[in-house]
């Protein structure tokens, strides 16, 4: 045990003085957390609107300085043609106008939008907040009632998503690039004819991954909650014991990778290809899963960020209790069994 422990220590003090993957290991996760919580944002804030109108009635009026008054509408131009509105936008001055009819005043509806569709998400939501400011519980016409994250805050969806990327990349692409330097260097074969076993040699060398992942995981949850602002919900412990058994499932994918790979840069390609592409486009950390084509929802069904993810948002925005993410722990769980399992015969049949 004595010796275990020294192998530990001694993959501890290689990983802290190489100062390039500590910038890695601490760096990306703050750049990352700050860049989607305040600069890549879907949150809809002044839109430059245009008001088309042949009559400034008081209903009129009305919705407009609602429109106004919010922060997501700055209107910059009042004209009397939806055509002279069309000029604005396509001239870049506007991103959407809102056309009232003339007879909006008697009748109470009449309302078109005019919007800058090239990126058709934004558009659909200005198109329903400008509805929701408009026909607010004020005006008596519209009651909605929005769960879980009242001010439509992009965090609440990323933050969740980032912990899945994050954890994935420093526990898998790490230990896997850790254990193939060993390979290049030639000292994986004195490691291994060293008195201790083989697979507590590898456990040794991913203890302070593990170490490090929990850290990580630690800042994240601290920046969410004090510097963007996303609530904890959910039970903290459960947030954790998921998170350690997703860890624990990266590690046996970074040395199910170690095996195949001979060079760090096959296992950082590696570890690109099937990680974080996968993760990025398939996990549903940008896209619903539901919303992609049928073949994409069957790949996305075995990458586990997707579960982790889900998991994650359920508990920490929604505070569910952990029969409501019970299918995503098990999938998890039976994805860790496999990996593990996996990377364990490829080590063994390698050794041999």
């Amino acid at each position: 045990m004595k010796q275990f422990h020294s192998f530990v220590i001694k993959e501890a003090k290689h990983i802290l003085r190489d100062k390039r993957t500590m910038l890695i290991l601490f760096g990306m996760p703050l750049v990352l957390m700050l860049l989607f919580g305040f600069a890549i944002t879907t949150d809809v804030k002044n839109v430059r609107t245009v008001v088309v109108t042949s009559s400034m009635d008081h209903l009129t009026q009305q919705a407009v300085d609602r429109l106004s008054v919010s922060e997501y509408f700055d209107i910059v131009s009042v004209v009397a043609t939806p055509r002279d509105a069309e000029r604005l936008i396509r001239g870049q001055k506007a991103d959407m106008a809102i056309v009232f009819a003339a007879d909006f005043a008697s009748k109470r509806s009449g309302v078109q939008f005019i919007v800058d569709g090239a990126d058709p998400n934004m558009a659909q939501q200005w198109t329903n907040y400008a509805t929701g400011v408009m026909l607010n519980p004020a005006g008596g016409t519209v009651n909605s009632k929005m769960l879980y994250n009242p001010q439509m805050k992009s965090a609440y969806n990323f933050v969740p998503a980032i912990m899945g990327m994050l954890l994935m990349l420093v526990c898998a692409m790490m230990t896997s690039i850790s254990i193939v330097r060993e390979k290049e260097k030639g000292t994986m074969e004195v490691l291994l004819v060293s008195p201790v076993k083989p697979l507590m040699i590898i456990i040794a060398k991913a203890i302070p991954y593990l170490v490090l992942a929990f850290v990580i995981l630690i800042i994240i949850l601290l920046m969410a909650r004090f510097v963007l602002g996303v609530p904890l919900a959910g039970s903290l412990v459960w947030i954790l014991v998921i998170s350690v058994i997703y860890i624990l499932l990266a590690l046996s994918l970074g040395l199910l990778i170690s095996n195949v790979a001979q060079t760090q840069l096959v296992a950082l390609l590696l570890s690109a290809m099937v990680l974080l592409v996968p993760i990025v486009m398939l996990s549903g950390m940008l896209f619903p899963v539901e919303s992609m084509p049928m073949v994409l929802q069957w790949i996305s069904a075995v990458i586990p960020p997707r579960y982790y993810i889900e998991a994650m948002r359920k508990l920490m925005i929604m505070g569910v209790g952990i029969k409501e993410v019970a299918r995503e722990v098990l999938i998890l769980l039976g994805m860790l069994a496999l990996l593990m399992t996996l990377a364990l015969a490829k080590f063994n049949k390698r050794l041999e």
